[in-house]
């Protein structure tokens, strides 16, 4: 990287973030000739102006399962983009989303009631990660037998484990082909019968849907769950303060999005020359857009470095910006804001056990950690 003091460390980059955003806001990397964009106003132009920033251009090519990520809707620009968003927004809307609410309930409470009297729990093994890869599973028809390849298939997506995400494709282009001949109640196969501009959508578009579902429905919302637990941590007297004023949920579930952002990174390539930050981009250049960074940018958010769970305005940049703004943000929300309040009524003095050694996800786009040892009552 440019400047190699501080280092960058999965586990607080912040401080790298404040010494680039300060001295390189857009920086071409000599090693991988990537440029990086650490800023607030310069992430949100590269993640909104799709016409300078496309999400298409880097994608692989062909029908290489292994790609199946990278032929989803976030490596698709409009009209196209807006054409596969829209089948996959009927199972988002708000009003079907809120549907899903009393389901949640019923499993946080499931999973509370296995640990709250024992004291102490992971809270990624035993809440945040079974949650939403339950809800998930069910809003795709996945059979509960198979949820718990679940979370080593997202995992291999976010790190690049290739053997990981050919199981997966291999795992899903079974189930497509099962409800091609069966279909169901589920979203896969409304999505199979779906068409677009009169055409139905092809295998590897099925796959890139099923694929970025369970790693955006699975990766997302585990990490928002647990770094907000990281956010109390941080910032003394916080927990309790929410647990006094309920109030305050919706914005302490926004500002853990702000300060420990569940998705660090995008990637984009420039569609053609574009001047960003005094620098000229060439077409075709890759860059990379650190919405961690921006999320703790001063010049957009006063006091950055401080969790302030009243913090309003808030708008920061977690869930992307434009066209490929997450469409799983509402149902993100919800999965945090009936775990999160389930939490503060059940485990009271909640705590990080003494003595943890966090240890991160080994990627530079998702930040969570793969356990998180806490102690209560």
């Amino acid at each position: 990287m440019t400047v190699t003091e501080p280092r960058y460390s999965l586990l607080d980059p912040f401080p790298w973030y404040a010494a680039m955003r300060e001295r390189s806001p857009v920086v071409r990397d000599p090693q991988s000739g990537m440029w990086m964009v650490f800023g607030y106003a310069d992430v949100q132009r590269t993640l909104s102006e799709w016409k300078n920033f496309s999400s298409e251009r880097g994608r692989p090519r062909g029908e290489n399962p292994e790609s199946a990520l990278s032929s989803s809707i976030i490596s698709t620009d409009p009209p196209r983009h807006r054409s596969l968003r829209a089948l996959v927004e009927q199972a988002f809307t708000p009003r079907q989303v809120r549907a899903l609410e009393p389901r949640i309930a019923e499993l946080v409470d499931e999973l509370l009631s296995k640990v709250e009297r024992a004291g102490r729990m992971d809270f990624v093994l035993d809440l945040a990660y079974p949650l939403p890869v339950i809800v998930i599973a069910e809003i795709l028809g996945i059979p509960a037998s198979d949820r718990d390849a679940f979370k080593r298939w997202s995992d291999a997506v976010v790190t690049g484990n290739m053997s990981g995400s050919r199981e997966m494709a291999a795992y899903f282009g079974r189930l497509i082909e099962e409800r091609r001949h069966d279909p169901g109640e589920d979203l896969i196969s409304g999505l199979i019968a779906a068409q677009v501009e009169g055409e139905h959508l092809s295998t590897q578009e099925l796959l890139g849907f099923c694929v970025l579902l369970l790693v955006a429905g699975n990766e997302t919302t585990t990490n928002l769950l647990a770094n907000t637990v990281l956010c109390w941590e941080d910032a003394p007297g916080a927990y309790g303060r929410v647990r006094a004023d309920r109030g305050l949920l919706p914005t302490t579930i926004e500002e853990s999005l702000r300060f420990r952002s569940p998705v660090q990174s995008m990637f984009r390539v420039a569609a053609q020359d574009v001047e960003l930050g005094g620098q000229v981009i060439r077409e075709g250049s890759p860059v990379i857009a650190w919405i961690g960074s921006a999320n703790r940018d001063e010049a957009q958010f006063g006091d950055a470095a401080t969790f302030d769970p009243a913090r309003t305005p808030n708008r920061h940049l977690a869930f992307g910006h434009g066209v490929h703004f997450c469409l799983g943000a509402p149902l993100a929300r919800l999965e945090a804001s009936v775990a999160l309040s389930a939490v503060l009524d059940r485990l009271p003095n909640l705590r990080v056990e003494p003595g943890t050694v966090l240890d991160p996800i080994p990627s530079q786009i998702v930040s969570g950690v793969k356990r998180l040892p806490v102690t209560f009552g």
